[in-house]
Parts: C-alpha cells; structure tokens; sequence
C-alpha cells in the first residue's frame, strides 16, 4: 500500500477529529495567526500609539483572542461540550481572561523584574500562556468524554 499525501493532508487540514495530536497542530497554526495579530497590534500601539506596553498587551490580547475563537470552533474542535454558542463563547472568553492574567503577569514579570525587551517577553509569555489556553479549551470546552456522558445520561 502506498502512502498517500493527498489524503494524509485532507486529514490534518480538513477532516473533523478528535486526535489530540491533529488539534494541538491546527490549534498552533491558529495560534500562530492569533499571535501574529497580538504581537503586531501591541508593537503598534506601543511604539505608535504610546500607551503603556501591559495596556497594549491587554488590547492586543483581546483581538487574538476574538481571531483565536472564531477559527478554533470552526476548525480547530469539532466536538461541542456546550450547544449554546453565546454560553460557548462566554466560557471561552473565560479561560481567555485567566490567559490574559497570565499574559500580563508574566510579561510584567519578564519586562520590570528580568528588564527582558518587552517584545521578547510577549514571545516567551506566548509559549506559556498557549499550553493554558489549548488545554483549558480542550478539556473544559470542547471535551469529547463530557458529551458522550452527556448522551449516555439521556
């Protein structure tokens, strides 16, 4: 049998799944996206704007967090812990908020007490606050195990 690429990459791109693997690779890409919102709209509106890096980063933050969902429940997840979409979303901007509280201590942390270049502490914040976000999506969101209980109960 030949390996076929066409078809292993319909799987990674296209197909639903619920291979932790295959989410944790697109989740990367949109974050890759997200982060290319955040990052550039905080170096703007530092460096043009002037406002204070950590008000930036809260603004910056919001925006990836906003590209992050919209292409997360499309693409990204296709198992729905919760039907309600506004409930959906409020909970993912739940778990956004605590990766915000994360983003700005740790970015504050980095910048004030480390005096690591405010955008050098934005990409190593990234790292950490990605692990948290992916994670919490995941499991508290958008938890295949949840709805299959969920069914088994009806």
């Amino acid at each position: 049998m030949q390996f076929n690429w066409k078809d292993k990459l319909k799987t990674i791109l296209v197909h639903s799944t619920d291979s932790t693997l295959l989410q944790l690779i697109r989740y990367t890409f949109v974050g890759g996206l997200a982060f290319v919102v955040d990052f550039g709209l905080l170096y703007i509106l530092t460096e043009y704007i002037h406002l204070h890096y950590l008000v930036s980063a809260t603004v910056s933050f919001i925006a990836g967090l906003i590209v992050n969902y919209i292409i997360s429940t499309s693409w990204v997840f296709n198992k729905k812990t919760i039907k309600n979409k506004r409930l959906e979303f409020f909970i993912f901007f739940l778990i956004g908020l605590a990766g915000l509280g994360f983003n700005n201590i740790f970015l504050w942390l980095f910048t004030d007490y480390f005096a690591i270049y405010y955008l050098i502490s934005k990409i190593l914040t990234t790292i950490i606050v990605y692990f948290w976000n992916f994670f919490a999506r995941k499991y508290i969101l958008f938890n295949k195990d949840v709805e299959d209980k969920e069914s088994l109960a009806e």
